[in-house]
């Protein structure tokens, strides 16, 4: 029996399901891409169509596909072999895709298909992800990547690329797909079987797919008591809880859910605070901060006594109780941001909070805990630039450090111009705070200071000295000045001319 999820792979966008929204975002890309000539990444849950999505706009479009998925090597030299020269705009028989790098025919061009982006890594994709991000930049030809987790992509990627997300495909939308495929293949079907199919599955339309086939197998008809798949137990993903805990779900569905999730209550509350704003109005909020306090204190006792058991009345704050805090149920699309984690193996950040610290005179924990996030805040994405080029400056942050606390791409040109007008600013602000303290005097420009002390002596009326302050402890040949009209200098026998005007 053929592969029912390649049979029945949908051949246009308008037959996607459950992701309307998607869909549409992804076509306009495809529209629009003689405008802003991006790549684009698919991400979401494994099944949901994000690869039979970008085959069905290469079918809408007229477009040739060029694929290069996870079970293929993946080196540098390889990417750059397939996937480099489609996307440099010449076909695989080398001879030029005319018209689409100029935008006249667009029926010419090819569709770089790039599977599982999030999982390139180790020695056998050597130098993949570097590839990737080089490709993106310089491609003259449309490129769609796809991932199950768009954050374990490289932040340089995803700052060079446009992002579609797709969600969970609901189980209302996975029925009708069901029954069709049942009518093609001239099986009857009992609605309640179907149904126990796609809430099983919980959104993955390709595992819907394939638990229809298995339980067709040799069979006329389905009925309830066919289905005997069992439950996959697949670990919702954090999206969908946020959507449960702050759009969607009573406290008690939302504290199952926070069970369902493969996390800590520690990193679950931080993506709830990390986004709760973005959801709530400022009532609502206010009370859902008290539930996610209250979680705090709880995480705190664990962490001081090591008794997990604890974890859960932190979970029950941080879901139950922010779910609560919710006036009503919530619509539309939000954009979840990634909370920041500070891991202890992470080098950037240990350095760049050791650099705040001693800069600002304050601890790591504080530096941390504290100011980084300020700084995250007031810099994020490098806007406004002032503020983020002082920051840089202040703290002597390089490329890498300037990434971290901005949330941009460390490659990026915004971030190395950014580090180059800091440096420039930490030398202005060198040479304003010396006081001319480094410019060589004629007396100097051999490195004889007694010329100086001699010169200034002789003169009468040098500007090295020390003004307004009482120099009568610096040596019995010293001389003061006290802003009168008289300008001598103060000097001493140990040849130190103007060192106060350095300090």
């Amino acid at each position: 029996m053929a592969d029912w999820t390649e049979t029945y792979r949908p051949h246009t966008l308008s037959e996607v399901r459950g992701n309307d929204k998607a869909r549409d975002a992804f076509a306009e890309w495809a529209r629009s891409w003689d405008d802003h000539r991006e790549a684009v990444v698919l991400h979401g849950s494994p099944g949901v169509g994000k690869t039979s999505a970008a085959h069905a706009l290469a079918n809408d479009m007229g477009w040739e596909t060029v694929e290069l998925n996870a079970s293929d090597q993946r080196t540098a030299d390889v990417i750059e072999r397939y996937a480099g020269r489609a996307a440099r705009n010449a076909t695989l028989g080398g001879s030029a895709a005319g018209g689409g790098a100029a935008g006249g025919d667009t029926a010419s061009r090819q569709l770089v298909i790039l599977d599982e982006a999030d999982n390139i890594h180790g020695n056998y994709d050597r130098g993949g992800a570097s590839a990737i991000t080089e490709l993106v930049k310089e491609s003259g030809q449309p490129i769609v990547l796809i991932a199950n987790d768009y954050y374990d992509m490289s932040r340089g990627l995803r700052d060079a690329t446009q992002e579609v997300e797709f969600r969970d495909v609901s189980a209302r939308s996975i029925v009708p797909v069901l029954r069709d495929i049942c009518r093609k293949e001239g099986i009857e079907f009992e609605s309640d079987a179907l149904s126990e199919i796609a809430e099983r599955n919980r959104g993955d339309l390709r595992g819907a797919v394939n638990d229809l086939q298995a339980a067709a197998e040799g069979r006329d008809a389905i009925t309830v008591d066919d289905v005997v798949t069992g439950d996959r137990d697949k670990a919702l993903g954090l999206f969908p809880f946020l959507d449960a805990v702050l759009k969607e779900e009573s406290a008690e569905e939302a504290l199952q859910s926070a069970y369902a999730v493969d996390e800590t209550p520690d990193d679950l509350t931080k993506w709830i605070e990390n986004n709760v704003l973005d959801v709530y109005d400022s009532r609502e909020a206010v009370r859902a901060y008290d539930s996610l306090a209250n979680a705090d204190v709880w995480l705190g006792r664990v962490r001081a006594t090591q008794n997990y058991t604890y974890w859960r009345y932190a979970t029950d704050n941080a879901a139950a109780g922010v779910a609560a805090a919710r006036d009503e149920t919530k619509g539309g699309w939000t954009r979840y941001g990634r909370p920041q984690f500070w891991s202890s193996s992470d080098a950037t950040a240990d350095k760049v909070v050791g650099q705040i610290a001693a800069a600002s005179g304050c601890s790591v924990a504080t530096a941390r805990r504290e100011v980084l996030p300020f700084l995250q805040t007031i810099t994020h994405h490098c806007k406004p630039r002032e503020p983020t080029v002082a920051m840089a400056a202040a703290y002597d942050l390089d490329e890498a450090g300037v990434a971290f606390v901005t949330g941009s791409g460390e490659s990026t040109n915004k971030v190395e111009s950014i580090v180059e007008d800091a440096q420039a600013l930490r030398d202005e602000r060198m040479e304003d705070n010396a006081d001319g303290a480094f410019a060589a005097s004629p007396g100097r420009r051999n490195g004889d200071a007694a010329n100086e002390r001699s010169d200034s002596d002789t003169e009468g009326g040098g500007n090295r000295g020390i003004t307004g302050g009482d120099a009568s402890g610096n040596g019995t040949d010293s001389t003061e000045t006290d802003g009168d009209a008289s300008g001598d200098d103060e000097t001493g026998d140990d040849g130190q001319a103007g060192l106060g005007d350095f300090v």
